[in-house]
């Protein structure tokens, strides 16, 4: 069978008639660059924010003809919205109501979820989720995806239902991270099912690629595949969907910070004085987009020897807590570097799923709870403790 191209891509779309009905949405420049993996296309389709919803039958259409192709498995197409539109378009509506059952009635073990407030202008809720928090840090090597899968589990443990998003579309982790291999099922051809191990919920692009594909893509295709794993992923009822930010401050987290109703965000550093001085860049990205700082982890805070328990401050101590005390946000709390968080995050057995009773999952449960607690959350019911198998 032969690989199809995105010139034959190309040449299909332009049997799709674009928004005027005379030409068709390719030579209308509509159409974002074509990404093709595994037989599996990805593209988006640009058009006014107002008219988003008005012109779905395109955006059906095009994938409809995409699926139709020889040699392609399936498409994944989504609208984006034109930016120049958008600030013009009026601001979106409140979110709607959870499903009944959910917000005001006891879960069990589940605790209160806070009240979902109307999403600011020009962010859409995603229904069922009752909050949905960034982890983020303004490099790479801090840890911060191992400490979203550990505060994700956190959560879990102390009574909430959670979800976790691998934003993290160039390098993502979770698949390893969880011990999590194979493919999502899809609900009628477009709506995938989340992948779920610990008690999780989890979607990530390394689940759709496979993990040696180099991920090249422009903004556009970023905000498509990000907005796709959000919005027709069947999450369910979640009380918290916890983002796995990318590094830094780029296409990926300015499409999270802009167009998701992020309800906090959570900043990632290490203690030394270069770690922060990136872990501040994305605090005032955050800031700028009004998006309001949780607080602030200290990751690899010291290292206790394991054959003496001598502490070593290897990376400096406290930076992160003064950094959080200069600047007026919490400090969530300090995470050890740990023999132990290295090898369980490399065999995908995360600390507070494999070691629930341990001083480090306390630590993590901890700061989950204070991450919940900024969230308005009311204090968490006792819940079953998270067994390894």
């Amino acid at each position: 069978m032969t690989d199809v191209t995105k010139e034959q891509v190309l040449e299909t779309l332009k049997t799709v008639r674009g928004p005027d009905l005379e030409h068709d949405i390719v030579s209308l420049g509509m159409v974002s660059d074509v990404f093709i993996s595994d037989g599996k296309v990805y593209f988006s389709i640009t058009v006014p924010a107002e008219r988003a919803k008005e012109l779905e039958p395109m955006r059906l259409a095009a994938e409809r003809v995409i699926k139709e192709m020889p040699g392609v498995k399936g498409a994944l197409v989504t609208l984006t919205a034109d930016k120049k539109a958008a600030a013009a378009a009026p601001a979106a509506r409140p979110a709607p109501n959870p499903p009944h059952g959910h917000a005001g009635h006891d879960h069990g073990s589940h605790a209160h979820t806070p009240q979902q407030q109307p999403p600011r202008a020009g962010k859409i809720g995603v229904p069922g989720i009752g909050a949905i928090i960034a982890v983020a840090s303004g490099k790479g090597g801090v840890g911060k995806s191992t400490t979203a899968v550990n505060l994700a589990l956190g959560l879990l443990a102390n009574g909430l239902r959670v979800g976790i998003l691998d934003a993290d579309i160039y390098g993502p982790s979770m698949p390893r991270l969880l011990k999590i291999s194979g493919r999502p099922t899809q609900i009628d051809g477009r709506i995938i099912n989340p992948m779920e191990n610990y008690g999780l919920k989890v979607m990530s692009m390394g689940f759709l690629v496979d993990e040696e594909t180099a991920m090249i893509w422009r903004g556009p295709m970023v905000q498509s595949a990000l907005m796709q794993m959000l919005r027709e992923v069947a999450w369910g009822e979640l009380d918290v969907l916890v983002v796995d930010m990318p590094p830094g401050t780029g296409d990926a987290q300015l499409t999270m910070a802009q167009q998701v109703p992020l309800a906090g965000a959570v900043i990632v550093s290490t203690p030394q004085d270069l770690a922060l001085i990136d872990a501040r860049k994305g605090l005032n990205m955050f800031r700028k987009v009004e998006v309001p700082v949780l607080g602030i982890v200290e990751n690899m805070s010291y290292f206790i020897a394991p054959d003496t328990g001598t502490r070593y401050d290897i990376f400096g101590h406290g930076g992160a807590r003064k950094e959080a005390e200069r600047i007026g946000v919490p400090f969530l709390g300090e995470v050890p570097l740990t023999m132990n968080i290295r090898e369980t995050s490399d065999a995908g057995t995360p600390l507070v799923a494999s070691d629930p009773n341990g001083v480090v999952a306390g630590i993590y449960r901890g700061i989950a709870a204070k991450v919940w607690q900024q969230l308005g959350g009311q204090p968490q019911r006792s819940a079953p403790a998270i067994v390894f198998e």
